[in-house]
């Protein structure tokens, strides 16, 4: 069997208001990336139909796709802002 970790990941914005909560846990298999967390969440039938692109900041940078994720890590998800 795989060996798994379980993150914790903060919404902001729509996320937020989508899941009902300000966080949500999701399991992985461990050594997984940015990249992996965000095929999981789209996996939740709140975030189906959300933007494509999702910033997502692990320890309060941004991170890039390739991004090693670690148990513990704290992680975001950033809604895009528009501006003008």
């Amino acid at each position: 069997m795989t060996p798994r970790m379980s993150l914790r990941v903060l919404l902001f914005g729509l996320y937020r208001e989508r899941a009902g909560a300000p966080q949500i846990e999701i399991e992985l298999p461990a050594g997984a990336r940015v990249h992996d967390l965000l095929a999981g969440l789209r996996e939740y039938p709140e975030f189906q139909g959300l933007p494509g692109r999702m910033a997502v900041a692990v320890n309060r940078r941004y991170a890039e796709a390739d991004s090693p994720l670690l148990p513990g890590d704290e992680i975001a998800l950033i809604p895009p802002v528009a501006g003008g």
